[in-house]
This record gives structure tokens, C-alpha cells and sequence, in this order.
């Protein structure tokens, strides 16, 4: 038992610091909130009040954790554990999906795809600044109610 402990341990400080380097190199990383004077939603009245996002690192993946004030003012939270390789993982909490894949694109652009059932809703490039303070997201697709969506969102790192 006491070699397991040693060996799991050993294992922890070993994968650790590789975590904590891929981290601090990832423009991902971070919490975000949504700059509303910079942005705009088509519909717009479908414009959130608030939205802040934050990603941390988890081994080799991303955990995303969402905290939303829609238009209405009724608040609501999602989250969802992603690699950036392209494949579907759930988003639970989100009334408008259950499904999305993150592809990274280059070391500042990735394209994300959201899915409700089967079908595409929207599909979203997003591209970080090189300065690491900012990031632009591009949305297009259809909402749950069959509207068009036609999203530039600038997100600001806090």
C-alpha cells in the first residue's frame, strides 16, 4: 500500500507541472466576461444582460464553467469538460444545447460547434488576442426557436 501511495504521489508531481505549463501557454484559459458596448447580437434582443465564463485546465482538457443573466434577467449556469480535438462531449444546464466540440484551429483560433439533438445550432470561431486580454467570438446558426443568429461577441479577460 505504502508503494502505491509513493507511486501515485510521484505520478502527481510528475503530471502536475506539465498541466500548470500547458495552462499557462493556453489563450483558453482564464475567466471572461462579455463587453456588451463592443458586441453585437443579431437578434438583439436576445442580448444577454451578463455572461462570465471561466476555463481551467484539467489534465489535457478544458473545463468550462457559465454563469448567464439572459435578456429576461432569468440567471442560469452550464458547464462542460472538453478536449480541443473536434469531439462532442454533453453541456448540461444549457437550455440551448446538449452537445458541443471545440476544434483548435491555430494557437489563437479555435471553432466550436453546438448541437441540440442531432441537429447544428450554431457554430462559433473564436479568436484570442495575442495580448491574452481580450477575445472575439463569431456565432452563426439558428437559436431553439428557429431565429437566426448572427453573433460578434468580445469577451474581456478579468
Amino acid at each position: 500500500m505504502k508503494r502505491l501511495l509513493i507511486g501515485v504521489f510521484g505520478l502527481a508531481m510528475l503530471l502536475g507541472p506539465i498541466t500548470w505549463v500547458w495552462a499557462e501557454d493556453n489563450p483558453v484559459i482564464g475567466t471572461w466576461t462579455i463587453n456588451l458596448a463592443k458586441s453585437t447580437y443579431h437578434p438583439a434582443a436576445l442580448a444577454p444582460k451578463r455572461t462570465t465564463v471561466t476555463n481551467t485546465a484539467v489534465g489535457d482538457a478544458i473545463r468550462t464553467l457559465v454563469d448567464v443573466v439572459d435578456s429576461r434577467g432569468k440567471a442560469y449556469h452550464y458547464e462542460y469538460t472538453v478536449k480541443l480535438d473536434g469531439k462532442e462531449v454533453p453541456v448540461t444546464g444549457d437550455p440551448n444545447r446538449d452537445v458541443t466540440s471545440i476544434r483548435k484551429i491555430d494557437d489563437y483560433t479555435y471553432e466550436q460547434v453546438n448541437k441540440r439533438g442531432a441537429k447544428v445550432m450554431t457554430t462559433s470561431r473564436v479568436v484570442y488576442a495575442k495580448d491574452g486580454k481580450s477575445r472575439t467570438m463569431t456565432t452563426k446558426g439558428t437559436n431553439p426557436s428557429g431565429l437566426a443568429v448572427n453573433n460578434v461577441v468580445v469577451w474581456d479577460r478579468q
